[in-house]
Parts: structure tokens; sequence; C-alpha cells
């Protein structure tokens, strides 16, 4: 993939560093038992499990759609197929993972159907070109420059990395977490995130660059 081409990779994220706040460590633990308490029918065990989660995960969305009522939106189309998946939740696991794989195709699923959307109606459109919007409702001659066609690819390259190498990349090259604070989140070491989310990049680059030289 060209220098370039990383750049826009890199802007369209929003790759980047935060401030680091203090990790919540006891968080994979929290949100598992509240989990399993959700799959044994205690209704009362949701509004904890959103509580620990619903902010990272939004945090996610908005860097994908750069737009918070829509990524609003898709977090409560994440937890709805929560609600219906939760047969399929391996219990005692942590959740945390499981929950960004259901809000990480959410998304890439909305940005699909908003594609077919706007190209069906451009098709039938017979009386001139129409202004079109994406998920988030903005049109596209108002949408800041970068291509959206490469915000759905480096999804669907994401979606091709390996779990533990997609979170990696997830929480400290997107969502800009500290190594601390990536590995309270996963329950492991700080130098395995590192190494993880060096490996996922390599491989996410590779992928964008074969996708961008077939293309």
């Amino acid at each position: 993939m060209s220098s370039n081409g990383d750049a826009v990779a890199v802007g369209v994220l929003g790759f980047g560093r935060r401030e680091a706040a203090a990790p919540e460590r006891t968080l994979a633990e929290e949100a598992t038992g509240a989990m399993a308490r959700y799959c044994d029918g205690d209704a009362s065990a949701f509004p904890v499990l959103y509580a620990l989660t619903a902010p990272r995960l939004l945090a996610y969305l908005t860097c994908l759609v750069r737009d918070r009522a829509a990524a609003e939106d898709l977090l409560q189309q994440t937890f709805i197929k929560v609600h219906w998946a939760r047969g399929s939740y391996v219990a005692g696991a942590d959740p945390v993972p499981w929950l960004y794989t259901i809000a990480h195709r959410t998304c890439l699923d909305e940005l699909r159907r908003a594609r077919r959307a706007r190209v069906g109606l451009t098709r039938e459109g017979a009386g001139g070109r129409e202004a079109t919007v994406a998920i988030d409702g903005v049109a596209d001659d108002a949408r800041p420059p970068y291509d959206e066609r490469l915000v759905e690819a480096v999804l669907e390259a994401l979606e091709r990395l390996p779990e533990n190498h997609r979170l990696a990349v997830v929480l400290t090259k997107i969502q800009g977490n500290s190594l601390v604070e990536a590995a309270a989140i996963l329950g492991t070491t700080p130098g395995a995130v590192k190494l993880r989310a060096h490996r996922g990049y390599v491989m996410l680059r590779e992928m964008l660059g074969a996708a961008e030289e077939g293309a």
C-alpha cells in the first residue's frame, strides 16, 4: 500500500493516541459475571453489562462512522443482536471480545446496506443525480474528504484478522488505549498486546495493499 494510502487509512479510522486513563482491571471479570447472570435469565444483569461495555463500544463505533448519533444507533443494534445471540455465548468466556466482534459486524453490515440503498436510488432516479447519504445521514457532498470505500475495505480487512490481533489493533490503534489499558481489557499482558497489535497492523497493511493492487 502506498505511503499516501497509509495516511488515508490512518485518517479514516482516526488512528492515534489519547491521554491514558486509569485502567479498569476488573472489567473482564465483572463483564463475565454480568453476562453469565443475563444468560441465566437475570434481567437486572443487562444494565450492568451495558454500563461496563457500552462506552467502549460506542467509542469504537464513533471512530468508524465519525458521527455520534449514527454510532449510538449502531450500538443499540449491537445490543439487540447480543440479546438474540446470547444463547451462542460460551459460558465463562470474557464477553468483551465477543461484543466487539458483534459491533464490528453490525457496522460493516450497515455500511454495505447503505451502499446498496444508494446504488438502487441512483439507478432508479430519472430526474438527475440526487445527493446521497451514508448511515450517519450526512450528504456525500458535505462529507469530510475521505473515501468511504476505504472505510469499508479497512473494516473488511479487520474482520479477516485473527480475533486476538483484531482486538489489539482496535483497542490500541483505533481507540488509542495504552498497552496497559488494552491488556486490562483483554486480560493479558502489555507485552502480548504490543506484539499482537504490531502483527495485526502489519497483516492489515498487507491485505489493504493487495486489495489496492487488485483494484
